[in-house]
This record gives structure tokens, C-alpha cells and sequence, in this order.
């Protein structure tokens, strides 16, 4: 069909997204999540550390994309980090704007998106266009995972509003802002750059895999629940899978706490 991917957004991220969508309906919500109990970061200095290795890897298969050490793989790294780190300041100004403190979470969270919104189009952008597609995912996703927290969708790591929708985001915007000067020719003109044909195959190749992703994955899903019950019981959901399902439990600590003046002991896992 002539659809344009430079580093796998639409075989990777668009698929992963529908594929988890399809994955939350069928095994439904938690108790944790019908009793609307928020389950903060256990380490948010891990989080941090995991971002920035992700980051770190990420520039492997989008310059790696390019298939050698060249100008495009250049650009490619350039559009990367740009695009991350445009998402990353995004997302922390968007939460500041609804009245929500600025966090590192969100910082990573918008990057990640940003990274997962610039994979189709790394090699088919310049510098400026990749601020924008890691601007636009992140206020998308951002949106997205608002909405998704006032349904009954328990889509616990919000990997169809960041991956999914991320992925469907650069997908659209490769075929707005691609341009034969960064990739040469043959290669994908957008349109922006006055070729409507190579956008609206962009929209046609996105509707297909994400309708494809999902109703397949709902078909495995629904069939290897019907041969073996995915869904743990609610006395394994109430231990934890680490402990219920692979038998790793943490030492257990206290933490001292101030609660309106009193001091208290809070057991921490260690």
C-alpha cells in the first residue's frame, strides 16, 4: 500500500497498545481498581533509572533503523531525544495546567510516549517537526489516560493510551510532516509538504493493524482463558503476584511517620 514505518511505531506500539486494550477487557478490572485505591510508584528513583535506559536503547533501533552509521541515522538519534524530551516537558506542563503538581513521573511518562510518537517518523522528520509529533502524543496520551481513569477499563500501566494511541499519533504525523530532504528519494513526502495521498494511506495502514491487533488478540485472549482461566483468584490478587505466582516476598520494615502530630510505624516492604 506504500505505508511508511521507520522504526516499527505501527508494528510494535500501535499493535502492543490494541492487543493490551483487548487483554484488559477480557480479564477485567481488579479489586484495586473497582475500589479506586491508587497504587503509587514503589521507587520512583527506579522509574527514573528505567527511563533513562530505555531512552539510552531506544536510539539503538531508531538510528539503528537506518541500517549504518550515516546522516540519516544521525538524524534519526537527533529526532529521538528531541521528541522525548519535547513529550517528557509536555506531559509535566499539561499536569501543571489542570492543577496537578509537576512530577518526575510525569516527566518520564510523557517521554516515553515521546519516544514511542517519534518511531515511525525518526528517519522521515527534521528537528522542528519531531518537537511537535512528541508535543502532540503527549498532550494525546495525556488526555487519554484521564479519560481512561474515570472508566471501567483497567488498562493498569496505560499502555493503550501511551503506546497505543503514541504509536497512532506518529503514524498520522509521519504522513504529515515526512520530507524527502531528510530521507532522500524514494522516500515519503507529507502532507504538509502538499501530498495528501501519502497521509491518508498513513490513516488506512493504521486503521487496519490497530483493528487487526485487536480483534485477533480478544479472539487468543478469550480462547486461552476459555482452556486455562487467566485471571488469578482474589485471595492471589489480595497476596501479590510476586508472591502468589512466583513465590518472591519482601522483608518487611517500618517507617516512621508524622499523622497530624502523632508519630506512627508504617510497615514498608524493604
Amino acid at each position: 500500500m506504500g505505508a511508511f514505518d521507520f522504526a516499527g511505531g505501527t508494528v510494535v506500539h500501535i499493535t502492543a497498545g490494541c492487543a493490551a486494550l483487548a487483554g484488559a477487557l477480557v480479564l477485567k478490572r481488579r479489586k484495586s481498581h473497582i475500589e479506586q485505591k491508587e497504587i503509587p510508584p514503589a521507587n520512583v528513583p527506579y522509574v527514573l533509572i528505567g527511563t533513562g535506559l530505555l531512552w539510552f536503547g531506544w536510539f539503538g533501533f531508531n538510528a539503528g533503523s537506518a541500517v549504518g552509521a550515516t546522516p540519516l541515522a544521525v538524524n534519526a538519534f537527533g529526532t529521538t531525544s528531541t521528541a522525548a524530551s519535547a513529550a517528557g516537558l509536555t506531559w509535566m506542563f499539561f499536569d501543571v495546567i489542570k492543577g496537578k503538581k509537576p512530577s518526575v513521573l510525569g516527566f518520564c511518562i510523557g517521554a516515553v510516549v515521546g519516544l514511542v510518537a517519534i518511531t515511525p517518523a525518526a528517519g522521515y522528520v527534521g528537528i522542528p517537526q519531531s518537537i511537535i509529533i512528541g508535543l502532540v502524543g503527549a498532550l494525546v496520551s495525556n488526555v487519554a489516560v484521564s479519560i481512561k481513569q474515570r472508566s471501567k477499563v483497567d488498562d493498569t500501566l496505560d499502555v493503550f493510551p501511551c503506546h497505543g494511541l503514541g504509536g497512532m499519533v506518529g503514524m498520522l504525523l509521519t504522513g504529515v510532516f515526512a520530507n524527502t530532504a531528510v530521507h532522500g528519494i524514494p522516500g515519503p513526502q507529507g502532507l504538509f509538504y502538499g501530498n495528501p495521498a501519502v497521509f491518508f494511506t498513513q490513516v488506512k495502514a493504521m486503521a487496519i493493524v490497530a483493528g487487526y491487533s485487536f480483534i485477533v488478540s480478544y479472539g487468543i485472549f478469550k480462547f486461552i482463558n476459555y482452556v486455562v482461566p487467566m485471571r488469578v483468584s482474589e485471595l492471589e490478587e489480595e497476596e501479590g503476584l510476586d508472591a502468589s505466582q512466583h513465590d518472591e516476598k519482601y522483608m518487611q520494615g517500618h517507617l516512621l511517620v508524622h499523622n497530624n502530630g502523632n508519630i506512627e510505624e508504617k510497615p514498608v516492604a524493604i
